[in-house]
């Protein structure tokens, strides 16, 4: 994992002299202080300690499991306060706590242009000021209002009422709401397309949908005569208050006008119906990556257990800490993420990847992002985000002066030294890795990543750059997004920790995939997660229900993932294939198509890439989006001249690629017959809005075989 030393030799002798000159000068004073004041109390022992110790044990003692968490062995924990059994219980409980602290925060829009780059095309940028915060009175008053509004405009408990909208301020207060008045809450994803809209809004019967102008204007408005129950429109912007040329039978309103119907006295005294533990507090609707959505009944009680796990793993999680919020809410990391900060007292502070950072898309040169006005100390991300940032900071690294790349390397590898060792290096942090962190704010304590495999290459750049462990977890829509997170001090790579104070696993034999529990070194098969964190069930699916979920003889609820794991010595989880991407050449050998990805992904050319392979076919193909600039410079360097789609479409640069795609397959490991043998160049980045990846930017599958239908024959020889 160490970068590549390539050094002036007397350069080298004088920085590991200073090294060696201070590692002895700071080395001593710690190790006095921690003989004289002993272990902590809290944690015990030095890092390193901490990190080799297991952190689960199979309960039954046989290698399939089931495992637990070492301090949740004898029962699972299933809320974080007594008597705190519901969403709207916990939101409570906060606002009593923490009554005059800050809660959500959202930035003013000072100004927005739009600016023409060089190629024709044209951006929107924006200035944004600072954050503008309610506090947890505010909130749960908004909510309150909001609720009582919507049942005075026909919403009864127990009755769905959906939500589209981006992830605000205001998607947090609608949920609130929902939880207060029992309503329960139907999530869709933002990017999903007209037809998966109407499916769920038709599906769920709902009469009521909370969304935004802009969705309502550019996705929600074009399906409405397809969606007949729907009869109320809420819209969390303030302006416009008039809403034209809508449908007969259809109200369009304004937030604000709701709550201020919820704060007549009238509708104030009418009270409300207080949820139970095992009512359905969301429905959310998957985000399709293998076909139709499925929506995942989650209860108030599968939410709360849920976040007690996660809460757990963090350390020191206090009022103090604030965290940012720009994942897609529909998504069960985001939601867990923030109601655990709401539990705890945090603020969160809302932002959107395209204002992210000071260079993100939509910030206009020389203005902050999110990240530099607000300074999180929490942050979760999904692994498309952070490989984005490793990718961009090493080209950088790349372009620095002699001198410049000897110093970074030379840290990164001290560091990384170090970290193996359980020590700190602020030295380090404070001279050569201050300008990176400060991409992220320079105050993040801890990054969460989920949604998808991390690699060990952007998990140790986070660690040494960042400055911060990355806790990395395994979760899923069905278990409420807990599962596993890594402990913040074991700084082992592609490992998802062990399970959750909230939640069991076992391994179950996968004969036909050759995985067993009585595989060496380790037990292997299907991941099976139980506890109470596991949900309810899909909605209006029983048939695919009873596949998935299945109710013990002791009356635990598990489900079955799909997922290929492995158990290590001290308890911790690997995730090392999937049942669904696994294919079956002509000759025999099997392919896991998500490995053979994450391998290929750690190539510098390589932005994204879908490994494809026929069972009818004897070889793989790919269909890879490649990094700009490092594809400019291949061309450059071969004298390809062209646009970039014309670049990409050059059978010359196909050729180029896959050879330098071939040799970072060989390096990694892989079979020969799991290399592709042919690729399709793609011009066009996968976001969620090209409906080839989801909102976690998992690929998918069906509709990227769609789109390169074409290219399958062609690479083939069907033509």
């Amino acid at each position: 994992m160490k970068l590549k030393e390539d050094l002036n030799p007397m350069l080298l002798l004088l920085f590991h002299l200073m090294v060696w000159i201070y590692t002895f000068i700071t080395f001593l004073p710690s190790y006095l202080l921690s003989w004289i004041s002993g272990p902590d109390p809290g944690f015990g022992g030095s890092e390193e300690e901490r990190a080799q110790r297991a952190k689960a044990r199979s309960v039954s003692g046989c290698p399939e499991g089931p495992y637990r968490a070492v301090s949740a062995a004898k029962r699972l924990v299933m809320s974080l306060h007594p008597g705190v059994d519901t969403l709207d219980k916990v939101f409570e409980y906060a606002a009593r706590r923490f009554p005059h602290r800050d809660c959500l925060g959202t930035r003013e829009v000072i100004s927005e242009e739009d600016e023409r780059q060089s190629n024709g095309k044209v951006f929107k940028k924006v200035i944004l000021g600072e954050y503008r915060w309610l506090s947890y009175e505010e909130t749960h008053t908004a909510a309150s209002q909001l609720g009582s509004g919507l049942a005075s405009l026909g919403q009864r408990p127990n009755s769905n009422i959906a939500i589209f909208c981006e992830t605000r301020a205001e998607w947090i207060i609608a949920a609130q709401a929902c939880f207060m008045y029992n309503f329960p809450l139907v999530t869709l994803y933002s990017t999903l397309g007209g037809p998966a809209i109407a499916h769920g809004l038709n599906e769920t019967q709902v009469t009521h949908i909370i969304t935004s102008r802009e969705l309502l204007e550019t996705r929600l408005k074009a399906i409405l005569m397809e969606v007949p129950r729907l009869q109320h429109i809420i819209v969390v912007d303030d302006t416009p208050t008039t809403w034209p040329g809508y449908p007969r039978g259809i109200s369009v309103q304004n937030m604000a006008a709701v709550q201020e119907l919820g704060a007549r006295p009238e509708n104030v005294a009418r009270g409300r119906k207080q949820p139970l533990p095992s009512d359905i507090a969301v429905i959310m609707y998957t985000s399709g990556s293998t076909g139709i959505p499925k929506g995942v009944m989650i209860s108030h009680s599968n939410i709360i257990a849920g976040i007690t796990g996660m809460a757990e793993r963090i350390p020191n999680l206090c009022e103090e800490d604030t965290y940012i919020g720009y994942l897609p809410l529909a998504h069960v990391l985001e939601l867990s993420a923030e109601l655990v900060c709401v539990s705890h007292g945090c603020r969160i502070g809302y932002s959107s990847p395209q204002t992210l950072a000071d260079q993100s898309t939509k910030i206009k040169k020389g203005s902050k992002g999110d990240t530099s006005v607000l300074q999180p100390t929490l942050m979760a991300a999904v692994p498309e985000i952070m490989d984005r940032i490793y990718k961009n900071v090493m080209t950088k690294v790349e372009e620095m002066s002699c001198v410049q790349r000897t110093l970074f390397t030379l840290a990164y590898n001290y560091k990384l030294e170090q970290l193996a060792k359980g020590y700190s290096t602020p030295l380090c942090d404070k001279l050569v890795f201050r300008k990176v962190r400060s991409l992220l704010g320079g105050r993040t304590r801890v990054l969460l990543s989920g949604g998808a495999p991390l690699s060990a290459a952007t998990q140790r750049f986070m660690n040494v750059c960042l400055c911060c462990p990355v806790g990395q977890g395994y979760g899923l829509t069905e278990t409420c997004g807990a599962g596993t997170i890594s402990e913040l001090w074991d700084y082992s790579t592609g490992r998802v920790g062990g399970p959750l104070v909230c939640s069991e696993i076992k391994l179950k034999d996968w004969v036909e995939g050759g995985y067993r529990s009585t595989d060496k070194p380790h037990p292997r098969g299907e991941i099976l997660v139980g506890g109470p964190n596991v949900t309810m069930g899909y909605y209006k699916n029983e048939a695919k229900k009873q596949d998935d979920f299945f109710v013990d003889e002791n009356g635990q609820r598990w489900f079955c993932t799909g997922d290929i794991g492995e158990f290590h010595e001290d308890g911790c989880l690997k995730i090392i294939d999937r049942k669904k991407d696994l294919v079956k050449l002509q000759a025999g050998e099997y392919v896991s198509l998500g490995k053979v990805e994450a391998m290929l992904k750690n190539c510098p050319l390589v932005d994204n890439i879908c490994a494809y392979a026929n069972s009818d076919e004897t070889y793989v193909i790919g269909f890879v989006v490649p990094n700009q600039k490092q594809l400019q410079a291949l061309a450059d360097q071969y004298r390809i001249r062209g646009s970039w789609e014309e670049l990409c479409n050059t059978k010359a640069m196909e050729e180029l690629v896959l050879k330098v795609i071939t040799e970072a397959a060989l390096a990694a490991q892989l079979e020969r017959f799991e290399i592709p043998r042919k690729i399709r160049l793609s011009p066009e980045p996968w976001t969620p809005e090209t409906g080839l990846v989801t909102d976690a930017f998992k690929l998918k599958r069906k509709e990227l075989r769609t789109h390169y239908q074409d290219d399958i024959e062609r690479m083939y020889g069907g033509k």
